[in-house]
């Protein structure tokens, strides 16, 4: 247990906001801890070589983010099944414009979301965006402006039909 100690308190301390990044990512808290329960394992696999040369926080973002484009571009191709699927349930999301927002959010492309989570949430650079996901700082800079215009005539939208003000 002493070889998984520093691992113990990586987790401790890092552990809770992993999971909200997973969350902002996914936009589902079930699979915001299956993401950051598998990014985990994937650190303890590799955690001799991380804790010495690189930063755990964002090697543990940059294998998430990666794990998230994946499950999306693995459960996008169509799937036949017998019987219909069961409805989903998510929690309550704040009501008004924020509502709104976070809907166009969810709506978003997966790359363009994991974008502008990173820009805005865990405020990243490009440069650091580009790493994490393993794009041009271009394609960043293109995604999160495609991005931020479909967010904004999402809110202009509501605006003119619902009167509804941030």
């Amino acid at each position: 247990m002493n070889d998984d100690h520093p691992f113990a308190e990586f987790v401790a301390e890092w552990g809770d906001a992993l999971l909200r990044y997973g969350y902002v990512l996914s936009g589902n808290p079930h699979d915001a801890a299956d993401l950051t329960q598998e990014a985990l394992i994937r650190l303890h696999r590799a955690w001799p070589r991380v804790q010495r040369s690189r930063d755990p926080v964002s090697y543990t973002r940059t294998i998430m983010s990666r794990l998230h484009i994946s499950t999306w571009r693995r459960l996008r191709r169509e799937q036949l099944a017998w019987d219909p699927p069961d409805r989903g349930c998510l929690d309550d999301l704040p009501t008004g414009f924020e509502r709104g927002l976070w809907q166009a959010l969810a709506g978003l492309p997966r790359k363009q979301r994991a974008v502008l989570v990173l820009r805005f949430y865990e405020d990243l650079s490009d440069a650091e965006i580009a790493e994490v996901l393993g794009i041009s700082r271009g394609t960043v800079r293109s995604h999160a402006s495609h991005g931020l215009s479909r967010l904004r005539s999402v809110a202009d939208l509501r605006i003119a039909v619902n009167g509804d003000r941030p």
